[in-house]
């Protein structure tokens, strides 16, 4: 059985003899501060950990982490040993889809070619090792603004994706891997229940047409009320969805978990797993600012030489990189970044700050910033991580996961 339908199928088994339900919690890899702090803290709680890696930050160009798919696996595997971790470690792609990485959209990259890039990553991802990747094509930008793209189109794309990357597969002798599909992006997908039916319908005899009758996704995204600005879990939405793809074989996976008010309500509404990504680029920032604060006052003291201007050159940075700028709301098109209130702007840099962390000049300053503290006797790293594990951890208990390596 696939890695991730047999943590799955342990799941159920164990809910139906105990009880308890959980929820898989999934965290997307945005710095290799996260992915350190992810393992310790699955180290910590004995539990499974699941990394969703979208194509903007791991792919063949390197992306804004500057791995590739290999050097993303071999990444985590060295964590893992470093911290002797032996449970469940799954690796998947995020929002895999034509014009979903950014230089795609920017640089406006025809159907065929965006396609093909995709098909490409999904190539080096299944060489690379993973285990899961989400097929997402449910963005066009030749769909007029205000449109969606029509569902039909986004089933067969998907199916499309699916045939290549088993095709692939096979053609290599490797293992099979699992699938997830949907979106519950605003930009369009499943953004209702019945484009959620047809979608599940289309994709059904799209994948039987193609002789992959045995190939279903084991998760499929729905839109159960989280989104950018939005953070309570819609809980009965999540029991409708998960009534009509339970049957099927399938999960709903939940995206934009971030801040979520009521997680512990996700395992109740029987959802597959959540991701989590942003939030935890907020923590790192938190927690290097307030490093910062601590090392202006040593420096005031005069036990600090140079001072490494961390959160100056952060905003700077994420400032010159313009990825804030799909971020805006639509009252924001057109500002510049420092014209924003200043609750907007903070949000804005600390949550891309990810785009921007292995830039050279954050990496010089976070050196500096580091070696500022040691020479006192403050283990900076350890406060940064601590910090994100500490926003991880209400996760793993939310989702019932503590302990659960123990009974796999």
């Amino acid at each position: 059985m696939k890695k991730t339908e047999q943590l799955l199928h342990r799941i159920d088994e164990l809910h139906a003899k105990t009880g308890i339900p959980r929820t898989i919690f999934a965290a997307c890899p945005n710095s290799p501060a996260v992915i350190r702090a992810s393992l310790r803290a699955a180290k910590r709680n004995n539990a499974p950990i699941y990394f969703a890696a979208t194509l903007n930050q791991v792919d063949c160009d390197g992306g804004y982490t500057g791995m590739t798919q290999e050097e993303f696996v071999r990444t985590v595997r060295f964590e893992t040993e470093r911290v002797n971790f032996t449970g469940p470690v799954i690796i998947a792609i995020d929002h895999g889809g034509p014009w979903l990485k950014d230089k795609q959209r920017t640089e406006k990259w025809s159907v065929e070619d965006a396609m093909n890039g995709v098909k490409k990553s999904f190539e080096a991802a299944v060489l690379a090792g993973y285990d899961l990747i989400h097929v997402d094509p449910t963005v066009d930008i030749n769909v007029p603004k205000g449109e969606i793209i029509d569902i039909h189109l986004v089933a067969e794309r998907t199916a499309e994706l699916i045939a290549h990357t088993e095709a692939f597969r096979k053609a290599h002798g490797i293992a099979p891997i699992s699938y997830e599909v949907g979106t519950e992006e605003v930009h369009g997908g499943l953004a209702d229940e019945t484009t959620f039916d047809t979608f599940i319908s289309e994709l059904k005899k799209r994948l039987m047409v193609a002789g992959l009758d045995d190939v279903w996704p084991c998760f499929i995204v729905g839109k159960v009320g989280t989104d950018l600005d939005t953070t309570l879990f819609d809980t009965e939405v999540a029991r409708r969805l998960t009534s009509k793809v339970r049957p099927l074989g399938s999960y709903i996976k939940g995206h934009y978990t971030d801040d979520v008010e009521n997680p512990e309500q996700y395992p109740l509404c029987g959802m597959g797993a959540a991701n989590v990504g942003p939030e935890f680029t907020i923590s790192e920032y938190r927690a290097l600012c307030e490093l910062e604060e601590l090392e202006k006052k040593f420096e005031a003291e005069g036990r600090v030489a140079v001072l490494s201007h961390m959160k100056e050159i952060l905003l700077e940075e994420v400032h010159a990189s313009h990825r804030w700028e799909k971020w805006l709301h639509e009252d924001e098109k057109g500002l510049d970044l420092h014209q924003l209130t200043p609750e907007r702007q903070d949000w804005i840099v600390a949550t891309c700050c990810r785009y921007i962390w292995q830039q050279p000049r954050p990496l010089a300053a976070r050196g500096t910033l580091y070696a500022n503290l040691t020479r006192i006797g403050i283990d900076a790293e350890e406060i940064v991580l601590g910090r994100i594990e500490r926003d991880m951890d209400k996760y793993f208990r939310a989702f019932n996961l503590i302990g659960l390596n123990d009974l796999l």
